[in-house]
């Protein structure tokens, strides 16, 4: 009788363990589900996005907005070019405008001439254009289709105009403020004035100048993987003369609130949609960098 107790409750531990492994096996699988498909967590790691974002804050991402991304996740992390699906969103594309976006970075090393997804490195920036817009900076503010109205962070977009009107170069360098933007050799851009740009939708057809390569000559590439060339006023492509091209993606102009220290759109291009992570909607957690300490009246702020 004895023998058999002891057997009986060996069996009844066993049991339980087993059922706890199980328990907690499936605890993972639905926290790894939820971490793909619905919400993630990602800390800002500078001050780009001040004062609605701060050094230190962790925020919460949306992905049913846009809709979840499967991707082969080692491929990504061997830097191969991946084919990325996304699953059916809650939201229009065009419902993302002014939201607070993470994204991974699509121009890895600084290489602004090529474009590939760095699955280890994430920005946080706010959309200010969709596909099909066409953005340009005047007076150091952001404009979207030709709306009497600038996007964005207005009250920092007016320092930086105030800034660049009244400071040297030096004093804008000692600073820390970049001027040379994207296509400031080219096309003469700068912080003061960019554009007009296209930012391209799935299906929209641009007629190729030797002045609109500098910004979409890249995402052709990417999309073809084909190498694009100029020659004098002529643009070709694998070898082939190139008079206009229709986009297979979307992209999205994406630029920092704090915007005379925000390296965005302007520096770099334009980001594709596939890139995009999903929409940042709350600070979950705030810690103070340098104290370690919590900001307790940021914690579960809404962005």
């Amino acid at each position: 009788m004895p023998g058999h107790s002891c057997t009986e409750l060996f069996k009844r531990a066993a049991n339980w363990m087993a059922n706890l492994v199980i328990a907690g096996f499936c605890l993972v699988v639905l926290w790894l589900l939820l971490q793909i498909t619905t919400y993630a967590s990602f800390k800002v790691p500078s001050g780009s996005m001040e004062p609605t974002l701060r050094p230190g804050d962790f925020v919460l991402v949306n992905k049913w907005l846009m809709g979840a991304r499967i991707f082969d996740v080692q491929q990504a992390l061997a830097g191969e070019q991946v084919r990325i699906h996304r699953l059916p969103g809650l939201k229009h594309s065009q419902e993302v405008r002014g939201r607070v976006m993470v994204f991974n970075f699509p121009y890895p090393d600084r290489q602004c001439d090529s474009l590939y997804m760095d699955v280890m490195l994430y920005y946080v920036k706010r959309c200010i254009a969709l596909p099909g817009d066409t953005v340009e900076v005047r007076g150091a503010h952001y404009y979207v289709n030709s709306l009497a109205e600038p996007v964005g962070n207005l009250k920092e977009q007016d320092r930086l105009e105030e800034m660049l009107r009244f400071e040297s170069t030096d004093a804008l360098q000692a600073l820390g403020i970049n001027n040379k933007v994207l296509g400031d050799s080219l096309l003469h851009w700068s912080l003061w004035q960019m554009g007009p740009m296209i930012v391209p939708e799935k299906g929209n057809t641009v007629q190729l100048t030797r002045s609109n390569t500098v910004i979409l000559g890249k995402l052709i590439e990417w999309e073809t993987g084909e190498k694009l060339t100029v020659k004098g006023d002529s643009v070709y492509l694998g070898g082939e003369h190139l008079s206009s091209y229709t986009f297979c993606k979307n992209y999205y102009f994406m630029a920092g609130d704090n915007v005379m220290h925000s390296n965005d759109s302007r520096y770099w291009g334009l980001v594709p949609e596939e890139y995009i992570v999903g929409v940042a909607t709350h600070i979950w957690k705030s810690e103070n960098p340098r104290t370690g300490k919590m900001r307790w009246s940021r914690v579960m702020k809404r962005i």
